[in-house]
């Protein structure tokens, strides 16, 4: 499909956090097909980005989203208080929430105010906000199993508008409980990038997007290491990392809804720069 690009992002930064695939390092060279995933799956992240006692206390989606945040941020060599973020999740705290649904049905009394604040979906959002001192808007969203490409296009779009720099954030965990008959995750995952209206020496990778109309089937994970990631809720996003692990041109298209595809052109120039 020949599509003329409208808009361009560059990717300053990139994170990635599985427990077989800790690491973009990690991830970057099994979806080259140049390592395997990890035998022993790694232990849920800690993040620098908050106090010890809340490290303790932090759900999986708060430790996952923080985690690949920091890590972003640290890569591009920018600072977090003065740049905007989109976080983005399929479901949010699923276990936050099997928590709450039975506790109200059950004790109502005796629910935690803790737990209470932790199952908002901006929760990640709000953490990150006060741990980096960080007063630039934040975008918390939302859309099933299209939430990275929607989560993309609202980073992409705030970059293009506004001419600066934006973090994007996107992660999901288990669903447990009665939660599970009604929607499976399986896993952690979470990914981040720091997306920038125009390259630099840093620069990852550069993209055109459009926007097309009409459906389209969501890409499939190449490689075996992005496969064994499939049962996770944000597993759509695999895809576009694969295509930022490798050197050359790639094309992909991320349904945004039955009716509607995020069209993305990796540039093959600063992919040869780069390497």
């Amino acid at each position: 499909m020949n599509i003329p690009p409208t808009n361009a992002f560059s990717v300053e930064s990139v994170a990635f956090w599985a427990p077989t695939l800790p690491g973009w390092e990690h991830a970057r060279a099994a979806f080259r097909g140049e390592a395997e995933p990890a035998a022993q799956p790694a232990p849920r992240p800690a993040p620098a980005v908050l106090a010890a006692a809340e490290r303790r206390r932090a759900t999986d989606t708060v430790a996952l989203a923080l985690e690949v945040a920091d890590a972003a941020l640290r890569s591009s060599g920018l600072g977090a208080a003065s740049m905007p973020s989109v976080f983005t999740s399929a479901h949010g705290d699923l276990a936050v929430n099997d928590y709450m649904c039975r506790t109200l049905a059950t004790t109502p009394q005796l629910i935690s105010p803790t737990k209470f604040h932790n199952s908002v979906h901006n929760a990640a959002a709000g953490y990150w906000t006060i741990g980096t001192d960080c007063h630039e808007a934040s975008t918390s969203l939302s859309a099933f199993d299209r939430s990275f490409a929607a989560g993309l296009l609202e980073a992409a779009t705030q970059c293009e508008a506004d001419d600066r720099v934006v973090l994007l954030v996107a992660s999901d965990v288990e669903s447990v409980g009665a939660l599970s008959s009604v929607t499976d995750s399986r896993g952690l995952l979470a990914c981040a990038m720091v997306l920038a209206p125009s390259p630099s020496a840093r620069t990852v990778a550069t993209f055109d997007w459009t926007l097309v109309a009409g459906p389209s089937q969501p890409p499939q994970a190449r490689s075996s290491a992005g496969r064994s990631l499939a049962g996770n809720a944000m597993s759509p996003a695999v895809p576009f990392f694969e295509a930022l692990a490798t050197e050359s041109g790639d094309d992909i298209g991320l349904p945004l809804s039955a009716s509607l595809t995020l069209h993305l052109h990796k540039r093959r120039d600063i992919a040869s720069r780069r390497e």
